[in-house]
């Protein structure tokens, strides 16, 4: 496995001259090591990368440590720093390991995880060098074949880092698939989850029994002809290809009492100067949760206290490209929304996904579910909305473990959708529940409520029912 070692310190670290100790050959070999986004790399005589150490981050934002590393942090603002060792190589392993001892206790922090920063005793670096590399190029990338590129990754939450996100693009932008090793320990952040291309990406899990697993279907997996593949069954036929499933997948499933509140929408604004993005986003959460979000990033930890302001200027001075963004709550109320920016010919769209975790005896807001829809119709030109309620992990993390899907709690169609469509179309439905005007009576959105049982099922019947006649078919 590739080690990762994180250092939180509460000054900003300067692991040039950190690296610089490390090496035999002293500082002046680090010359020219610098540049806008670099990745500090140290190398071995054939120039094969063994240490990558990223740019430290800022982190402002509460309880980003705890839930990325389920460690302490010092209090906010602390830096943040990652160094990740070549895998297979146990000298790159060490050093990545003196490099966070050494950088935690000269600046004064912490290092994760405790047993990698082993000692500050000198690492034989003899034919080892530092070199600059820039931003676009690719040291989180494993094992790279001409189907996918393999990320093997062991730490407590898969997250979405800067490294990571630019191995999405890299794949997408090569059209290759990206495949995510990891042990069976390893959870996913949504927001890694919620990235994760269509086949043949897929989140590959290690398993003492059948060796490996896909963490979201549970299907048994096997390595072959450059990528990771579903193994037949044998009695497997063209009609019913069977796929075993991995015991383990299956193994401990239970209602915890754990609930998850899941909303995905997208918003249509014209384009405008004027505009300020994000207030979708804030609106929903201050209905959910009372309060705004604690911080949002493009990438994890999200690191920046929130502000429409400033999303707005990032995505701005990002445009016509699209931008990629993080939303987190705080520890007392766990909430994580992916945001995608995206400037078309409609106008600006925001794709949001979200969720709120909740535990045993937590109640559910779902009353608060209506008046967000409302927020959004009326003041953030929805298009549509998708609620539902999950049995799930509170922390919202994704396990390599069944989790039963989510139930529709609600549809939500935007006031524009409604007024284009034909005669009643909208509002004479299948359902047994008639449909809720939210706004003005003049143009009004609609709310369809639905069962949101997560013990049945059969909530997206009902919901299937609905999106056939809405579409006329």
């Amino acid at each position: 496995m590739t080690k990762d070692v994180v250092t939180l310190t509460k000054k900003m670290p300067d692991p040039l001259s950190v690296l610089a100790g490390l090496l035999s050959g002293g500082p002046d070999r680090l010359v020219g090591a610098e540049g806008e986004g670099a990745v500090v790399q140290l190398c071995d005589t054939q120039g094969r990368p063994l240490v990558s150490v990223e740019a430290p981050l800022l982190v402002q934002v509460r309880g980003e440590a705890e839930r990325l590393l389920g460690a302490s942090a010092p209090e906010v603002p602390y830096w943040w720093t990652e160094a990740r060792a070549t895998t297979g190589v146990k000298e790159a392993e060490q050093l990545a390991g003196t490099f966070a001892a050494r950088l935690a206790t000269l600046v004064g922090g912490t290092a994760w995880p405790p047993e990698v920063a082993w000692s500050l005793a000198v690492v034989n670096t003899d034919g080892m060098s530092a070199a600059p590399v820039p931003a676009a190029a690719q040291p989180a990338v494993d094992v790279l074949t001409d189907k996918v590129a393999v990320i093997i990754q062991d730490r407590p939450v898969v997250a979405m880092t800067a490294w990571l996100a630019d191995a999405f693009r890299a794949a997408a932008n090569a059209e290759l698939g990206l495949q995510i090793v990891t042990p069976a320990g390893t959870r996913l952040s949504p927001a890694v989850r919620n990235s994760l291309p269509g086949w043949p990406s897929r989140w590959v899990v290690q398993d003492e029994r059948d060796g490996y697993y896909d963490g979201l279907s549970g299907a048994v997996l096997e390595w072959n002809n450059g990528l990771f593949v579903t193994v037949e069954s044998p009695d497997a036929t063209p009609q019913d290809p069977r796929t075993p499933m991995a015991a383990t997948f299956g193994e401990g499933v239970q209602d915890t009492g754990e609930r998850q509140l899941a909303l995905s929408f997208r918003t249509v604004h014209p384009a405008d100067d004027r505009l300020v993005l994000g207030g979708a986003v804030e609106s929903v959460w201050r209905e959910i949760t009372g309060e705004p979000p604690a911080g949002w990033g493009t990438e994890e930890p999200a690191n920046l206290p929130w502000s429409l302001r400033q999303l707005t200027d990032v995505a701005y001075e990002r445009s016509p490209a699209p931008t990629w963004l993080v939303v987190v709550g705080t520890p007392e109320r766990p909430g994580i929304a992916t945001v995608r920016i995206t400037r078309t010919k409609g106008g600006v769209e925001e794709d949001v996904t979200m969720a709120f975790g909740y535990g045993p005896g937590e109640q559910l807001p779902t009353d608060a579910v209506q008046a967000a829809a409302e927020a959004l119709a009326t003041r953030h030109d929805l298009q549509s909305m998708l609620v539902q309620i999950r049995r799930a992990r509170r922390d919202l993390s994704v396990p390599p473990r069944f989790e039963g899907p989510g139930v529709p709690y609600a549809f939500v169609l935007g006031a524009e959708e409604v007024r284009t469509m034909p005669g009643d179309r909208a509002r004479r439905t299948p359902l047994a529940q008639s449909p809720r005007e939210l706004g003005p009576k003049t143009r009004p959105a609609l709310y369809y409520p639905l069962p949101g049982d997560p013990s049945d099922l059969s909530g997206w019947q009902d919901f299937e029912r609905l999106m056939r006649h809405l579409k006329g078919d």
